[in-house]
């Protein structure tokens, strides 16, 4: 069961004007599970995304760039789970193409408008011919209110479905901001095994939108790890379909950080649910680190402690073996690090404690107080390194016996 997670109702999920979603069971792998979703946006739509920094990057991914490349005029997003198309070398490509060419014949858009996403199985060619003979289905089912199942329907090991929604007021008229997101393993930095979709009925010019799509992943989709492995086929894509009325041209338009702030947080709320729900996690752990010279090195620590298993492993079994976190800040990569000025606290329920400083363990630490600080559902580990004013946050679980049956069991 995710920590502290419950994917909202339908009805807290708000319409997207100029975005509509259908979804249907073309059976891409199992039968019987929703696992197609077309997505239809308005002509005048802007659109930007991020994607996966693995070489092995799947063949939708390379679509993706290359459509993106020509335009960002894209009109429909269509996304199957079950088989990554990853690996799959030009027959993989060739899948996507045909993919492509069949959402732009339904709609009647052009191909390059199309953008395709897979999730699943790796090394395993998709079915092009079950994903083309259910878009049909899927653009039957089209309508604006169809965030909840899209969130479903977009699934692989995931136990509970992701989304996020907000409306905002910007100048006396209403935003709105809907957006869903899978994952559950291989998920670490430079996107994850996860897809993310986050739509808004505001306008936002195409420069401004490349940029923001670029902040709010490394604000959110960028800062979570379950288990330190980079998939092929991650995808953040943002998504400005301009109904609203609002339009943003310039970062200095006055309505800007409020918008910009208000789409990080439903990025970022996707990405802590990534985390809540990671294979087999019993626990939600907020890494911050402050103190650093660059937000850079902050981050190489927080990632050091976040993907260590003897660190996660010690969180899930609430044992305050807390020399593993002082060992991987030690071995995170700051060759100039002065342990003497490092500190590290552990948190939860309102509580606080130092845990090491000056080298060693603090004075006024004992383990039963590490303990029973280890024994929540969300943990905050504390780190200072007495070097600058630079800070980042990375969010993490823990690692329990689940995550290795899940993966092992996950092709069955």
């Amino acid at each position: 069961m995710p920590v502290n997670y419950a994917t909202p109702a339908a009805s807290q999920l708000f319409p997207v004007a100029g975005v509509r979603l259908g979804v249907t069971q073309a059976g891409i792998r199992k039968k019987d599970r929703r696992d197609l979703t077309l997505i239809a946006l308005d002509a005048g739509a802007q659109v930007a995304g991020v994607f996966t920094k693995n070489r092995f990057c799947a063949a939708p991914v390379t679509l993706c760039r290359q459509h993106l490349a020509v335009g960002s005029d894209i009109r429909a997003l269509v996304i199957n789970t079950g088989i990554a198309n990853a690996g799959t070398g030009q027959p993989g490509m060739d899948a996507a193409i045909a993919t492509c060419d069949a959402v732009a014949a339904a709609l009647g858009v052009e191909a390059r408008q199309v953008l395709p996403f897979s999730t699943g199985v790796i090394l395993e060619l998709l079915p092009a011919e079950r994903v083309i003979a259910g878009l049909s289905a899927c653009q039957a089912d089209l309508r604006a209110d169809a965030w909840h199942d899209a969130a479903h329907a977009i699934m692989t090991t995931d136990t509970v479905a992701k989304a996020a929604s907000r409306r905002i007021e910007l100048g006396g008229q209403t935003v709105t901001i809907t957006g869903i997101s899978k994952g559950a393993g291989m998920i670490r930095p430079n996107m994850a095994t996860m897809l993310g979709f986050v739509a808004t009925d505001a306008g936002i010019a195409p420069d401004l939108l490349n940029a923001l799509v670029k902040e709010a992943a490394d604000h959110s989709f960028n800062a979570i790890t379950v288990d330190g492995d980079t998939s092929t086929n991650d995808s953040f894509i943002l998504i400005a379909s301009g109904q609203s009325g609002v339009a943003v041209n310039d970062a200095g338009d006055a309505r800007w950080p409020v918008l910009r702030g208000a789409i990080i947080d439903v990025a970022r709320e996707l990405a802590q649910a990534i985390v809540r729900d990671g294979e087999g996690a019993t626990k939600f752990i907020t890494i911050a680190v402050e103190g650093g010279r660059d937000v850079e090195e902050c981050r190489q620590v927080a990632y050091a402690i976040g993907h260590s298993p003897l660190v996660k492993t010690a969180f899930f079994a609430s044992d305050p073996n807390l020399g593993r976190i002082q060992a991987a800040v030690g071995y995170a990569g700051i060759e100039d690090l002065d342990v003497a000025r490092t500190r590290i606290w552990l948190a939860s329920n309102g509580e606080e404690a130092l845990v090491s400083e000056h080298g060693g363990r603090a004075a006024g630490y004992g383990e039963e107080t590490g303990a029973r600080i280890m024994a929540a559902a969300e943990i905050t580990v504390r780190v200072h390194l007495g070097r600058g004013d630079a800070r980042a946050t990375v969010w993490t679980c823990d690692l329990s016996y689940d995550y290795v049956k899940i993966n092992a069991d996950y092709r069955s």
